[in-house]
């Protein structure tokens, strides 16, 4: 039997010499040069606009990009089609599609002032364009907070654990911004205690998990249950159990508070604590499996529990009897091979705070790489794990956290505390990137407003109102209680702004320069295009229409949230052709192969863009 070490191996030597390459011609392509003052000196001004030196700025950046998804896309994947297809499409597709679509995106917005691919598209294609772009991100960040708010149900249910340990760490970053921001306490001190404190929670959630409402935890037998075995009518259980329910419904008002809250007082300090979090789980398990192949020995042989291949159209852990690998295999792994989230990171916050234009090459294209090698950890750990347990797919999601403690007894930690340690980590980048999602609709939907001049645009633009309706919409969607269909919607919904922020990049070339080649973003942009569109109709019409709600038996949430899920679902489909659309006749205009205007309702870019 196969050993996940071959896992490892590949995607290290893959990844190193794409970086030593390909990301060094991608540097030189678009002429990234130091002695060009970058937009965080050039504005710099103590908020948004401040140069961050390397490491630093790595951290930041891989801590905001790296969330659930590339754990969750890849064990899913795994369990589905096998380990084989999905170790290939994160070890060849990370590099050559992925880790581009950051690296320009980060670069565009470099060379227009450090804002957003929203302000970028607009520039050539017009302020239609720059809006239909926003609204597309806007309905993302919504799918973003229901997927992931049921994943941490769903984690906190199998490791009781985690839940315990998670409530902690939210404390400990909530104390940590009182102690840097308020009490003005010296920074490394701070970073010792609470770093310390957010380790120190594991050991407090393996003494005292928690539940809210359940009687059965297989992994935490002495759980403590707050409001009983049975829950109220009005908690769902939403295909799983009211635990998970109960957890959802108070993950979702935690979102919608974080989000609201000053920065200061949470999502930086939580980004900086989270951080460890990464470095430990990533770096520690990768260097596990080298450890536990070559030096110690683990509690169980590190082997594949799981197929190399399962066929075409899945296994019978398939939640379907019909799922085509293509192109079903590529929106399911998302986040471990490419991420349209990222580019709303890298553009308009990354590129505010890069010191040297150079440092992009690091930061936008060995960041995505880092968050392959998460992808690989997850390959890893559910390698080892398998399917355990009954239930599907969703319910072995926790399986990340059983096979990392397993990874871990290299080391000599025992699976009883390597187990919950890895929930943690996987909780806390699922909770990093909700909130996140959250406030990023909410600077989405203020932007769309601009100055308000009616009561509904006032309504709108109000933080509490629009968060309030991204938090409501985002339950409502979860009414079907299928996870896989609301994973797989997320992803190619992901996906398909990944390749409309490498549209935005593929316009940027065709503008800047006529002799720019376009190979390099035109084929991952024209490969992302047509996989995610086919991807999301096949979601939208067999799994959500056909099997949910004409051959099924649905309810009436199920009928609401299903029906809100197709519009959703084409509601994506027709602004991204839309905008390939208006971006082909930029390009082909920039190129003179037409007579198309540049911008195709009016609006022009600036010389200095051209």
């Amino acid at each position: 039997m196969a050993g996940v070490i071959w896992i490892v191996a590949l995607v290290l030597v893959l990844f190193s010499v794409a970086y030593v390459g390909y990301g060094r011609y991608l540097q030189q392509f678009v002429d990234l040069d130091d002695s060009r003052e970058t937009p965080a000196h050039k504005y710099q001004d103590g908020q948004e606009y401040v140069p961050a030196k390397k490491p630093v700025l790595l951290g930041h950046h891989y801590s905001s990009i790296a969330g659930g998804a590339p754990i969750v896309g890849p064990i899913t994947a795994a369990l589905v089609w096998g380990w084989v297809p999905a170790v290939l499409w994160v070890a060849i597709g990370n590099p050559l599609l992925g880790a581009v679509h950051d690296f320009v995106s980060l670069s565009s917005s470099l060379r227009h002032e450090g804002k957003s691919i929203g302000y970028i598209i607009g520039e050539y294609v017009g302020e239609r364009g720059k809006n239909m772009l926003l609204w597309f991100a806007f309905l993302l960040t919504i799918l973003v907070v229901a997927v992931f708010a049921l994943v941490i149900g769903i984690v906190f249910d199998g490791y009781p654990q985690a839940a315990t340990a998670s409530m902690l760490y939210i404390g400990l970053a909530l104390v940590f911004g009182f102690w840097l921001y308020q009490l003005n306490l010296p920074f490394s001190v701070g970073t010792v205690v609470f770093v310390t404190g957010i380790f120190a929670t594991v050991y407090v959630g393996i003494q005292y998990p928690i539940a809210l409402f359940g009687s059965e935890f297989p992994n935490a037998s002495d759980t403590i249950v707050l409001f009983g075995e049975t829950a109220p009518s009005f908690v769902p259980e939403l295909g799983f159990n009211a635990n998970v329910g109960a957890w959802v419904l108070v993950m979702l008002v935690y979102g919608g508070i974080a989000s609201i809250l000053p920065v200061w007082m949470l999502l930086q300090p939580r980004d900086y604590l989270s951080s460890f979090l990464l470095y430990t789980g990533v770096g520690g398990a990768l260097l596990a499996v080298i450890v536990g192949t070559f030096v110690t020995t683990t509690s169980q042989p590190l082997e594949f529990q799981v197929d190399a291949w399962y066929g075409v159209f899945g296994s019978n852990n398939a939640a379907y009897d019909l799922m085509p690998l293509f192109p079903l295999l590529f929106i399911t792994i998302a986040c471990g091979t490419i991420s349209g989230f990222h580019s709303l990171v890298s553009s308009g916050t990354t590129a505010k705070q890069l010191n040297r234009e150079t440092d992009a090459r690091l930061i936008g294209y060995g960041g995505m790489l880092g968050e392959g090698l998460l992808a690989a950890v997850a390959l890893c750990t559910i390698g080892v794990a398998g399917i355990a347990g009954a239930g599907g797919i969703g319910t072995a999601l926790p399986n990340f956290a059983t096979g990392g403690g397993v990874i871990l007894t290299a080391f000599g930690i025992p699976e009883s505390y390597g187990a919950p340690f890895m929930a943690l980590v996987l909780a806390s980048f699922l909770l990093t990137s909700m909130d996140t999602a959250v406030r990023l609709s909410r600077y989405m939907v203020e932007e769309l407003v601009g100055t308000p001049r009616t009561t509904a645009q006032t309504y709108g633009a109000n933080r509490y109102v629009n968060t309030s309706i991204v938090v409501i919409v985002a339950f409502l969607l979860l009414g079907t209680g299928s996870w896989e269909d609301l994973w797989l919607l997320f992803g190619g919904a992901n996906q398909l702004l990944a390749a409309l922020a490498l549209l935005t990049g593929t316009v940027w070339l065709a503008n800047w320069d006529r002799s720019k080649q376009l190979v390099s973003t035109g084929v991952p942009l024209a490969v992302m295009s047509f996989i995610t569109i086919i991807g999301l109709v096949w979601v939208a019409f067999y799994q959500v229409l056909y099997v949910r709600l004409i051959s099924g038996s649905p309810g009436f949430w199920t009928w609401v949230s299903g029906g809100g899920q197709i519009v959703i679902n084409l509601t994506l489909i027709g602004l991204a052709l839309s905008l390939l659309r208006l971006g082909y006749g930029n390009i082909k205009s920039s190129r003179g192969l037409g007579d198309e205007a540049v911008a195709a309702d009016g609006g022009e870019p600036s010389d200095d863009d051209r």
